[in-house]
């Protein structure tokens, strides 16, 4: 499912019109990065929590030419499913 796809759904499923269903889901993604860069955690209970996790610098390899690269540290984000999303 795309953007778009989305989109139409949560229009259909809330009964709101396409213009509104947008509007909607980009405060909702602007809300989540705004938590997510000043390090908040953002948990949706039943779905699932969106938190920045620190990952290290490490050295990997070039799979071309097998030359050792640095690899710097950084800060991703993770998902993590809540009990409603893990299958079973």
């Amino acid at each position: 499912m795309n953007k778009a796809e989305l989109i139409d759904a949560i229009a259909t499923n809330a009964d709101l019109t396409k213009v509104d269903s947008k509007k909607a889901l980009d405060a909702f993604i602007d809300a989540v990065k705004a938590a997510l860069k000043k390090g908040e955690r953002v948990a949706l209970v039943g779905f699932g929590s969106f938190a920045v996790s620190k990952r290290s610098a490490r050295t990997g390899r070039n799979p071309r030419t097998g030359a050792a690269i640095k690899i710097a540290a950084k800060k991703v984000v993770k998902f993590k499913p809540g009990s409603e999303l893990t299958t079973k």
